[in-house]
């Protein structure tokens, strides 16, 4: 039997929605903790299966940062208590994590972050596709557009849509139009762009389109907020076809495949194609 949580913040990440996607530490986490505050308009309420019986569970979108710090700090030093902060997603990405960790640091009270599986992993499993495909696109930027929360202008959207990379796009169904006219500036029309709608939750839509109807699809779906869309080639399976890592490629040795081996294995399928031919 593990053993129970210490008084202490864990700061726990939920994942994209769905429970299942919820890792064993997080579930333990829920599943012990006295008290559970979650933003109840990001995360779905099946996740809270797993809160034990008694636990005090506190709704927390309607509130700021100075009314949820207090109840952090009150539940762990004056009623010795263990406290999970239930995050959407993953703590490192959007999630307002920053400015709790400072405070629960300056009241010195003990904290831990337990990552989550963030939206774009959950897409891509979505989607069935590999986000790096060999000589086609190696690079993930995950990033929003300037709104409420300005972005640095070392990292403009357009001046980031110049890699061509694989673009995870946070935040943004808003000014999606914006957005597009950003991504357009260096992806061609025809990038092919994955819509993705509560991934996770049990109304998940997910549309894949070309970059030059993205704003399109998202206003007639008249989408606004947990919207995620993933910008890539990596979508096109015309782009795709026949690439291959060399990680496994018969004639590639390492540590733990001798070149003997790797020769072999392709003098071995050399063989079957000649016999194949003849």
């Amino acid at each position: 039997m593990s053993e129970p949580l210490h008084p202490g913040v864990y700061i726990v990440g939920a994942g994209p929605g769905d429970p299942e996607l919820l890792t064993l530490k997080a579930h333990r986490m829920l599943s012990q903790a006295d008290v559970v505050l979650y933003a109840d308009s990001l995360i779905p309420q099946q996740l809270l299966d797993a809160v034990k019986p008694g636990a005090e569970v506190i709704q927390t979108a309607s509130k700021t940062l100075e009314e949820i710090l207090p109840i952090l700090i009150d539940r762990v030093r004056s009623r010795r208590q263990s406290v999970v902060r239930l995050q959407s997603g993953d703590p490192s990405l959007y999630s307002a994590v920053h400015e709790q960790i400072q405070a629960l640091s300056a009241a010195e009270i003990p904290f831990e972050v337990i990552p989550g599986i963030g939206a774009f992993q959950a897409a891509a499993a979505r989607l069935q596709v590999e986000l790096t495909v060999p000589e086609l696109v190696q690079t993930i930027i995950l990033t929003r557009i300037s709104g409420r929360t300005s972005v640095p202008a070392t990292e403009d959207l357009a001046s980031l849509a110049a890699h061509q990379a694989s673009l995870c796009l946070y935040l943004s169904a808003h000014h999606v139009e914006a957005a597009q006219a950003k991504l357009l500036a260096h992806y061609p029309p025809d990038t092919c762009v994955a819509i993705c709608f509560r991934l996770g939750w049990p109304d998940e839509q997910l549309w894949v389109v070309s970059l030059d109807r993205m704003a399109a699809v998202t206003r007639s779906q008249r989408l606004e907020r947990t919207t995620l869309y993933l910008v890539s080639p990596a979508l096109n399976p015309a782009l795709t076809k026949g690439a291959r890592s060399r990680l496994y490629h018969p004639d590639r040795a390492h540590l733990f495949r001798p070149a003997s081996v790797a020769v072999e294995a392709e003098m071995s399928a050399k063989n079957r194609l000649f016999e194949q031919k003849t």
